[in-house]
């Protein structure tokens, strides 16, 4: 049963020991002279406006937030509606659309929860 996924797994971990070997070959074998133009802040070649550690406003996390919410929302309505026509022929499909539907449902709550909390206002 787990014969399927094992290249899927090799293919991974052969995807992170490489990433690792290179990031830590060029963090420990690159040139590392540091100036103080190197270090110093790039804005587009204007000099910097804003402080640096400045507070980022929660309602920029909350879009990035309720972006991933519904973005998985898609990633998961795809793959069920290409099989949904064999869940059908196999006699499962009351089944596998309650679980959609109970799914979508609570995707709803979500997104009814922000709306009453203004989490759209972009103002």
């Amino acid at each position: 049963m787990a014969d399927p996924y094992v290249p899927v797994l090799v293919s991974i971990v052969i995807a992170v020991i490489f990433s690792l070997v290179f990031v830590g070959g060029s963090r420990f074998l690159g040139p590392h002279r540091p100036n103080a133009t190197k270090t110093s802040l790039y804005e587009c070649g204007m000099p910097g406006r804003f402080h640096t550690e400045q507070r980022f406003s929660v309602k920029f996390y909350m879009v990035a937030v309720l972006f991933i919410l519904f973005d998985l929302e898609a990633v998961f309505l795809f793959p069920w509606s290409v099989v949904f026509r064999e869940m059908v022929e196999s006699g499962q499909a009351l089944f596998v659309f309650t679980e959609m539907f109970i799914f979508l449902g609570v995707l709803f709550l979500g997104w009814f929860y922000c709306l009453k909390r203004g989490a759209f206002q972009w103002d």
